[in-house]
């Protein structure tokens, strides 16, 4: 068994839901995932329900780049949490797509990577809006604000950002077992406030408060009273910040990075839960300064 091509991404968490208001930003976490590109079938099964990687081939062949001869299989080693709101899908297409770039030796602009993962997520259903905002972020690190409703990935960015420092911050993931239905546009309608204030709140460059009110916005959009009292309790033991992400049921959490006793407070809160698995990560930050180069 031969490796024809292999690429990585990250998952990450929501700042702005692009079914809100129709701008999205995603904040890259250090949540790993590695997708390998084979000529024989690997021993261990693929997990791909959704059929993301066969949607990822179309759109590839369909933006008119080669694929690699032979019949093609697909390898995925990842460290996301599916199904919880923390981009597993854009990270995986994004993944796979760099895996056909390696294998047939094509360069892809970052910008073009993010149309085709969108194109796949959209055909495959996993994704409303097309996830622009989750395939920056699973690229590029930190934070892009998006405009959903735009022609291409180069024309739909508006706002970029290298994120809350890692070194300042810790993430603490709240995953919730899988989730039961996934959202439709309008139930997002109802709670256009609160993302208009998560919108705002980027504007000003407070990530953080952007995390917090996209996450009250679709507490309201998923009609989630518990994912609400789970939020609220990362407040009352020492969180800064706290939010479902994407269209749940993962909560995400910020804390102080050097305060260790705050950071195992949440933690053993919510382990109380036998439901519940926690993860403890950080924030990838984006370095615009070695892009620039």
């Amino acid at each position: 068994m031969a490796v024809l091509g292999s690429g990585d991404a990250n998952g990450g968490c929501s700042l702005l839901h692009a079914a809100g208001i129709g701008y999205g930003a995603s904040l890259a976490l250090d949540l790993p995932v590695k997708v390998r590109l084979l000529d024989k079938e690997p021993r261990r099964e693929l997990d791909d329900p959704d059929g993301l990687l066969e949607q990822v081939l179309s759109a590839w062949g369909n933006a008119g780049h080669p694929k690699p001869d032979g019949e093609l299989f697909w390898s995925v080693r990842s460290e996301i949490p599916p199904r919880q709101g923390l981009k597993s899908s854009a990270a995986v297409s994004v993944a796979a797509i760099r895996a056909l770039c390696d294998a047939t030796g094509l360069e892809l602009e970052n910008a073009d990577i993010v149309d085709i993962a969108a194109s796949a997520q959209l055909s495959a259903g996993v994704s409303i809006t097309g996830s622009y905002d989750d395939s920056w972020a699973a690229l590029e690190g930190g934070w892009k604000l998006v405009n959903a409703n735009a022609e291409d990935a180069r024309s739909g960015l508006l706002l970029e950002s290298p994120g809350p420092s890692s070194d300042d911050w810790a993430v603490i993931i709240v995953c919730r077992g899988d989730r039961e239905k996934r959202p439709e546009l309008e139930d997002f309608s109802f709670h256009q406030q609160a993302f208009s204030q998560a919108l705002n709140a980027l504007q000003e460059g407070n990530d953080l408060v952007a995390l917090t009110w996209n996450g009250r916005g679709v507490v309201g959009a998923l009609n989630d009273p518990i994912g609400r009292r789970l939020t609220n309790d990362a407040f009352v033991n020492g969180g800064r910040a706290a939010g479902i992400t994407g269209s749940g049921p993962a909560i995400v959490i910020f804390t102080s990075a050097v305060s260790r006793p705050t950071i195992e407070r949440i933690k053993q809160w919510y382990s109380k839960n036998d439901s519940i698995k926690v993860i403890e990560t950080k924030v990838i930050n984006a370095d615009f300064t070695s892009m620039d180069e």
